[in-house]
């Protein structure tokens, strides 16, 4: 029987999906995102004096930290740039109140050109200012260069608000794939609880899950449209392959076979993360648990998200509970016999044979 065929869907959490985010709520999406730190980066780059160009950079890099780390304004602009901001691990400490001097707080991984982008302005800004101040501004005036710049890319003003940055990072990081927990665990939310994962995800799993999805995000490129993070729970090795099942923060298994060479030559072992890769086209999909009668060893369900049709083949993209989409490319033959529509039931399922792993 298939690990996942008869496994009860898990039930998302009260605050699961976009992070408690009302439907109705309008985030930017990755273009618009993309435009506005670069008119944030035209206005910090032509200043009419010195002393106004450090002003507008400072500007500028309160917006990349809530871009890329998802943080509320009132955090960012109580940071101690010489203590909470690590150049080195490039992360960013964001402090619980009331904490002032003790560790209590999140770690945020950022990406490393950033970083390096901080750790230079800071050096040039040393020379004239304690950095322990250098990101206290007033609000008020942060928010109307967050609106001017919004306005100036074509923008609605409304939409350059801090507020409205940080849930389109959230979202931005679901449509990756992160696992919710560690989205919220970014933004500072209480996590879900894992009781229902096969494995405990420490803090130190969390981190590196993060870590893992922002050099992703920045460097790796792959064509698989479906991945899942987790934790390696089962491993048997055969005489030529291995059968390895991850758990993930949101309480499924996925199972691989891969070579026994490959199993080497990624230093697998159990406890260890890895993410599993899965292409499109192996993902088949099932109107309903009775039409499971296949041999495929990962079977799971959800709802459909999206559906994109084609000529000759058509894009099924369906939601699991934990938040994960799974995208699946069909003929225009099985779409209508199928007969799906939004938010539809509906069961995908691929071979263990067909899920590429990738360590930590």
């Amino acid at each position: 029987m298939p690990m996942n065929a008869r496994r009860p869907l898990p039930t998302p959490p009260a605050h699961a999906r976009i992070l408690s985010v009302p439907e109705n709520a309008r985030c930017l999406d990755a273009v618009q995102l993309q435009n506005l730190e670069q008119s944030f980066r035209d206005w910090a780059e032509a200043p009419r004096s010195p002393g106004l160009g450090m002003s507008r950079r400072r500007i500028l890099l309160i917006y990349l930290l809530i871009r890329y780390t998802g943080a509320r304004l009132n955090e960012v602009l109580k940071l101690d740039s010489h203590r909470d901001i690590d150049d080195r691990a490039h992360s960013v400490f964001f402090r619980k109140a009331g904490t002032e001097g003790a560790p209590a707080g999140r770690d945020v991984q950022i990406p490393e050109v950033l970083s390096t982008e901080i750790r230079k302005t800071l050096e040039i800004e040393f020379a004239r200012r304690t950095r322990r101040g250098f990101f206290s501004i007033d609000p008020g005036h942060v928010r109307r260069k967050f609106y001017e710049r919004a306005a100036a890319c074509g923008i609605p003003r409304e939409l350059g608000a801090p507020e409205v940055i940080r849930r389109s990072r959230a979202v931005e990081l679901l449509q990756s794939n992160m696992p919710l927990p560690v989205v919220q665990k970014i933004l500072g939310h209480s996590t879900p609880n894992l009781a229902a994962s096969y494995v405990k995800f420490s803090e130190e799993d969390m981190q590196r899950a993060e870590a893992f999805f922002v050099d992703r995000e920045n460097r790796r490129k792959t064509s698989a449209r479906n991945e899942f993070f987790g934790k390696i729970e089962t491993l048997r090795k055969g005489d030529v392959q291995a059968w390895v099942e991850i758990s993930t923060p949101g309480g499924y298994r996925i199972s691989a076979v891969i070579t026994n060479h490959s199993l080497k030559r990624l230093g697998l072992k159990r406890g260890a993360l890895v993410a599993a890769e899965v292409k499109a086209p192996w993902v088949t999909v099932h109107r309903s648990a009775d039409d499971l009668e296949s041999s495929a060893d990962n079977v799971l369900g959800g709802t459909v998200e999206r559906i994109v049709r084609g000529k000759v083949t058509s894009e099924i993209v369906a939601r699991i509970a934990d938040g994960t989409e799974i995208c699946s490319i069909v003929t225009e033959q099985s779409l209508k016999k199928l007969g799906l529509r939004l938010a539809d039931r509906m069961w995908v399922a691929f071979n263990a044979f067909t899920v590429v792993l990738h360590a930590d």
